[in-house]
């Protein structure tokens, strides 16, 4: 996975973002521009490959986080591997006081968590900045 730092970048102004990239093609960009708010855009299928990444970089990273919003509008395929990366970063995030809050609009995204009767256990927003709001 490659790494890349760059202050003020990122989704949410003022803050600083890191961005991954996997040889699998996931890309994550992780922005702290509010603080005590990690924004997670995540890019590219979350599938058994590469769930365990975006696992990785989200958990390293909860600590600091009182909230977790993982942008979900450039996941182009979403696995049962990724839906379980999805619900233990949920359980996780609970285990050390932070919520876990989604933003996506796209149906490849929301029709997996729908028909695997997981979307009742997140807070689904359209957009970032609905969810960091809250």
């Amino acid at each position: 996975m490659t790494d890349t730092s760059a202050p003020g970048s990122g989704d949410v102004a003022g803050g600083t973002s890191v961005h991954h990239e996997t040889d699998d093609g996931l890309r994550l960009t992780l922005d702290t521009a509010v603080e005590g708010t990690l924004v997670v855009t995540v890019d590219g299928e979350l599938d058994m490959l590469t769930a365990p990444d975006l696992r990785h970089a989200v958990v390293d990273r909860l600590d600091a986080a009182t909230t977790v919003v993982l942008a979900l509008d450039g996941v182009v395929f979403l696995g049962t591997s990724g839906l379980a990366a999805l619900i233990e970063l949920r359980e996780h995030a609970q285990r050390v006081g932070a919520t876990l809050r989604l933003a996506c609009t796209e149906r490849r995204v929301l029709r997996p968590l729908s028909i695997a009767g997981l979307h009742h256990l997140f807070e689904i927003h359209d957009s970032v900045e609905a969810a960091v709001k809250l």
